[in-house]
């Protein structure tokens, strides 16, 4: 009997196997996923009660259009025994129905839950781990602060925009208005016999507007400053650092509120006390009264509502970033998928590996 020669290349072509193939004979023979306990309900929301930790995050993330509110134990690493409950929606009550299922005993065991700005986690802890410290993370509080001068630094583009239109217009108005002059001039003094060399020819010139000192225009160092006043100024380099010399000199109301989430940056690095911090966060409170600025009186006015749960993180000094690690291992894991097809089935490999 003939038989092929034991190649690389026939061994591949003989137990060629497609990658679709594979994960289905995972799907409904490898796996226990028909059997899974979850697996009717797991489209809206999957609850792993066994994880739950004294230590928690909570946060929200997008899967297949979807958004899914993910509360975490902080003590799995992003590990085996991390993921605590996945639901679908950000709805306090639909989250905190299925929080609920777990024993109210096993739920006041929780002694901190980390979170961001959002109204609907506040909600959600508030009512499902009554006697939890909730910590809102520093760096969403800083991240608010950027919104204001990112609100601002657009405002500024917005005028800058305008001003450039205006000044274009200007230049094409005056220039037509040479135009007109010159073909004026050439209707009213005609060339002569004795004149045997032509006249030169003078043509409209195009617009260009002013640069600064960096060879950038003031909409290009609007533009291009945008990642530059979200970093700290250590981070900058030589470029950066220039640009942002000429910016706050074309705009001090920018660098007054650079300055000022500068200094809830330094307030934050401070290996210091809750009632310090407290002291020195109403300092800078008085020092945003005495400003202008609406964007970042806003922003200000976020952080006091919520003043006694951003002062908990000098408790412990907890952040959110287990639950950010998290979801950006999710996001990995779905992007070598390709994309999620089954969310049920995708979900239960999420539990298998974080659960």
């Amino acid at each position: 009997m003939d038989t092929l020669p034991l190649t690389a290349e026939s061994l591949a072509k003989f137990f060629h196997i497609k990658g679709s193939e594979v994960e289905r004979y995972y799907k409904h023979h490898l796996s226990d996923f028909e059997t899974w306990s979850q697996k009717e309900h797991a489209t809206d929301w999957v609850l792993l009660a066994d994880n739950l930790g004294t230590s928690c995050s909570i946060d929200e993330t997008s899967l297949c259009n979807e958004v899914y509110t993910i509360l975490s134990n902080k003590a799995g690493h992003g590990k085996k025994g991390t993921v605590i409950a996945i639901v679908k929606g950000t709805k306090a009550d639909v989250v905190s129905s299925v929080l609920k299922n777990i024993p109210e005993s096993e739920r006041e065991k929780v002694t901190e839950i980390t979170m961001d700005f959002s109204d609907s986690m506040f909600n959600i802890a508030k009512q499902c781990f009554p006697k939890a410290t909730i910590v809102i993370d520093c760096f969403h509080i800083v991240q608010r602060l950027c919104e204001g001068l990112e609100e601002m630094r657009l405002r500024f583009k917005r005028l800058a925009v305008t001003e450039s239109k205006k000044e274009s217009a200007a230049f094409a108005k005056k220039e037509e208005r040479k135009a007109k002059q010159r073909a004026y001039y050439r209707r009213n003094h005609p060339k002569s016999k004795k004149e045997n060399r032509g006249r030169k020819r003078i043509r409209k010139q195009k617009y260009t507007p002013a640069l600064l000192a960096n060879g950038e225009t003031k909409v290009e160092i609007l533009t291009r400053s945008r990642n530059m006043l979200a970093q700290s100024g250590d981070k900058w380099g030589n470029s950066k650092k220039e640009r942002a010399k000429i910016l706050f000199e074309e705009y001090p109301q920018m660098k007054e509120a650079y300055s000022l989430i500068c200094k809830v940056r330094s307030i934050f690095k401070k290996k210091i006390s809750r009632e310090e911090a407290e002291k020195e966060l109403h300092e800078w409170y008085k020092e945003v009264c005495d400003c202008t600025l609406r964007e970042v009186k806003a922003a200000r006015d976020a952080i006091k509502g919520k003043e006694q749960y951003v002062l908990n993180y000098f408790l412990n000094r907890s952040t959110n970033a287990a639950a950010e690690s998290l979801n950006s291992k999710i996001k990995g894991f779905r992007a070598q998928l390709h994309g999620i097809a089954d969310i049920p089935f995708f979900l239960y490999r999420v539990c298998k590996i974080f659960g």
